[in-house]
């Protein structure tokens, strides 16, 4: 304790000492029993094992983890519990319905019609499926998101590395529900999926109406004299015609092309894989080039106005966002002539 009998001030200063340490001390008592916050305890203060100088709300309460650890095909990968630079080869039409825009994703990503409008301050990540180190580490990520293990090692050594094979995730419920645990936006997730779920009802009830149950469908692709034929998760319109809209491939060659996910057709056998419907992609022919060809404009799909030709700019996507998009396109064009 402060002495005053030895202190050099004069007694004349005595009183307004004692009176500033009383003051002093008074104070403290009246901070020490201070209200608690709102909601909680007002007996903090007498807890037991309380030290005599009390702790600051910003001390008492214990911080957020800044990170997590999440099991991978790599093994476990610590992570940011909230990343905020992220670098996305893939699944990017999982990303923005989350709220999440990547800062860096590959060119091809880039040019998906889908969502090419939300991504126009992404930078340019160079090939997709082999994108450029050095413009990610330029980056400075702290998260990068891709399909491709064989890019895990150089990625890896840039930033915490989650790969999530292609076909791993079979659906948006799928997608949007990994994704949304991953970046802790499970709320964002179901809030979409709602929606997602009351359009692609909305679709299938009308097609439902206009087209039989036992109505087959095909999705096809035809490029540089070859053709080829897909099954319900391999994008070209698998997603929206089998899984959104319940449909079905002809019954004789369906579990080769689901389990398969595509083949390669010689003519001679085209005709046993195309169904009653016929979702066809092609860059270079129209409805009128296939009518007129002797092959195709034998099919009945095909001379009964039930082909169904689009470019791949806008059948080859099958994020959640294009998914909803050609469901809707193609429940018009099957409900139209009806």
């Amino acid at each position: 304790m402060l002495d005053l009998h030895k202190s050099r001030r004069s007694r004349r200063l005595s009183f307004p000492i004692s009176l500033l340490l009383t003051l002093t001390l008074i104070l403290s008592a009246c901070s020490n029993a201070a209200p608690a916050a709102e909601g909680t305890s007002g007996n903090a203060a007498n807890t037991p094992g309380t030290s005599e100088a009390p702790a600051s709300a910003e001390s008492s309460t214990p911080e957020a983890p800044a990170t997590k650890t999440v099991k991978t095909m790599n093994g476990d990968i610590e992570i940011p519990v909230l990343p905020k630079r992220i670098v996305a080869e893939e699944y990017i039409g999982s990303l923005i319905p989350l709220g999440t825009i990547p800062v860096g994703a590959p060119g091809l990503t880039l040019q998906n019609m889908y969502f090419q409008e939300a991504l126009q301050d992404v930078t340019d990540t160079g090939t997709y499926g082999k994108m450029n180190a050095e413009k990610i580490f330029a980056l400075d990520p702290d998260l990068i998101i891709t399909g491709n293990n064989d890019s895990y090692p150089t990625l890896s050594k840039i930033a915490p590395t989650i790969v999530v094979p292609y076909g791993e995730l079979k659906n948006a419920h799928e997608e949007l529900t990994y994704f949304g645990q991953l970046l802790g936006k499970e709320k964002e997730a179901a809030d979409w999926l709602t929606e997602y779920d009351e359009r692609i009802a909305a679709a299938k009830a009308k097609v439902d109406k206009a087209i039989p149950a036992e109505a087959t469908f095909s999705i096809m692709e035809n490029a540089d004299k070859t053709t080829y034929v897909y099954g319900d998760n391999f994008g070209r319109g698998g997603q929206p015609i089998y899984q959104a809209l319940g449909r079905k491939p002809p019954a004789e060659v369906a579990d080769e092309i689901m389990e398969k996910q595509w083949a390669e057709l010689s003519a001679e056998v085209i005709s046993k894989y195309a169904g009653d419907y016929i979702i066809l992609t092609s860059n270079t022919r129209t409805v009128e080039s296939f009518k007129s060809d002797p092959l195709w404009g034998s099919l009945p799909a095909v001379k009964n106005d039930r082909l169904y030709v689009w470019k791949e700019e806008r059948s080859w996507y099958y994020d959640p966002l294009a998914v909803l998009s050609q469901t809707e396109e193609l429940a018009d064009w099957l409900t139209k002539s009806k």
